[in-house]
Formats: structure tokens, sequence, C-alpha cells
């Protein structure tokens, strides 16, 4: 199995709820939370907008970004998604994703 070590940041709308995750396969773990197959804080809070992400060379590396972002003030996430994402345009649909229903 491929192994592409990433850290990523969901949103439910510009400036809207965040959620920081880390996972060895984007693809999948994005369809996961969009499906709602994820029980818990981002299917309680509609939480599947991609808005950041950033690949890692390692799991390791992964996790310890993760953390270190998920210790981070809000503004500083926020300014972290808006330097290269400053509309908060769900990513996803990049990566080959429908766009979210507007619902």
């Amino acid at each position: 199995m491929t192994r592409d070590p990433c850290v990523y940041i969901l949103a439910s709308a510009r400036h809207g709820t965040l959620y920081i995750g880390v996972t060895s396969n984007l693809m999948q773990r994005l369809h996961q939370h969009r499906e709602g197959r994820i029980e818990g804080f981002t299917s309680q809070h509609n939480v599947k907008r991609l808005v950041h992400y950033e690949m890692a060379d390692t799991m390791e590396a992964a996790i310890l970004r993760e953390k270190q972002v998920k210790t981070w003030r809000r503004d500083w996430k926020i300014a972290l998604i808006e330097k290269d994402n400053p509309f908060w345009e769900d990513l996803a649909v990049s990566l080959g994703f429908p766009p979210l229903s507007q619902a």
C-alpha cells in the first residue's frame, strides 16, 4: 500500500468550525468525511470542506505537524489557510471530488 502522509484542515464554512487531521490516504479520508462515515466531531458539525493540506515525508512528520497546528491559536490557523486559499475554496474539488451541496 502506498502511504502519502498528509495533514489536512477541514472547515464547515468560511471562518467556520475547523478540524485538523492526519492521514496516510487523503482521498480515502476525504471520501469518508464527505459521506459522513467518520462518527464524531466532523459529522456532528458538518465539517467537510477541505481548506488546507500539507504532504509530509513520513507519517511521523505528519503527526508532529498535526500536533503542532492543533496547539496554535485560531487566528494562526486562519492565517495558514488564507495564505494559499484566501476564499476558503473546497480544495477537494481540484482533487476530483464533486462540489459539496449548499444545503
